[in-house]
């Protein structure tokens, strides 16, 4: 699954792994977060990811 890289502050949102202290369980691909969802780093949105090279 691709992986998504914060531009702000390099926090790298893994599906295979999640974000169980968000309760976002593994398996959930970045796409399918929710439009609210925040970097668990630095708090900005969806919008501040890019995908990461495979």
């Amino acid at each position: 699954m691709q992986k998504w890289q914060c531009i702000n502050c390099q926090y790298i949102y893994d599906p295979a792994v999640g974000v169980p202290e968000q309760g976002i369980e593994p398996g959930i691909p970045f796409e399918d977060l929710p439009d609210n969802w925040r970097c668990p780093n630095c708090g900005v949105g969806k919008n501040y990811f890019e995908p990461m090279e495979e």
